[in-house]
């Protein structure tokens, strides 16, 4: 008999295959429910640090050399954004476990004022694209809140729609034809937005 066979195969008692792979499931429950579990206290209970480390394996999103993290809903075309525009865009921010902080269904920004992860993240986005970001504390507000909803060391989450975007050149121009400041889709002149306006300084 041959090494292979030299060792009878014990066929499986009757109930057993039943109990195997009951036995099979469960395990698989137990494991699901462990990470389930491990991915809520993490959502719950991490450090910035820890969560964004962890969100970065997620699907679709990308982290950035400055460590911003953010994920395409919807894309869009044509050129990008750039220090001298200012866009016109609809976003809603919110910590990390979900609570909004503020809105905005139309708001003219400029990008360059912005906080660092913000102005960062409207430099990627294209006319007519939506994107999910995280900014991490050194990106966002850091220790500086500027809201009681918001506290200190906080992760940010901004879903925001790129509506428009014109030069500050651009809109000047317009402004001593009379034309206004506004821009397509932008409701003329500038809203300044709620406690979590995502301006540096705020």
């Amino acid at each position: 008999m041959s090494s292979v066979t030299a060792v009878p195969l014990r066929p499986i008692a009757k109930g057993s295959l039943t109990k195997l792979w009951v036995g099979v499931a469960a395990l698989v429950l137990v494991a699901g429910g462990l990470a389930y579990v491990g991915e809520y206290k993490l959502g719950a209970n991490a450090t910035p640090e820890q969560f964004m480390a962890w969100n970065a394996g997620q699907d679709g999103v990308v982290t950035t050399e400055s460590g911003l993290q953010y994920k395409i809903l919807k894309p869009g075309s044509g050129p990008t954004p750039t220090d001298e525009d200012v866009v016109t865009i609809a976003y809603k921010g919110s910590l990390r476990d979900g609570t909004e902080f503020d809105k905005a269904p139309s708001i003219q920004l400029p990008v360059a004022q912005m906080v660092p992860g913000f102005s960062e993240a409207l430099k990627l986005m294209p006319r007519g694209s939506k994107f999910q970001l995280w900014l991490p504390p050194k990106l966002g507000y850091g220790e500086q809140s500027p809201s009681p909803q918001i506290p200190p060391n906080s992760v940010l989450v901004f879903e925001v729609d790129m509506l428009q975007f014109a030069s500050i050149a651009e809109l000047r121009r317009q402004m001593m034809m009379g034309g206004g400041g506004g821009m397509g889709g932008a409701g003329g002149a500038p809203d300044m937005g709620g406690a979590g306006d995502p301006r540096a300084g705020q």
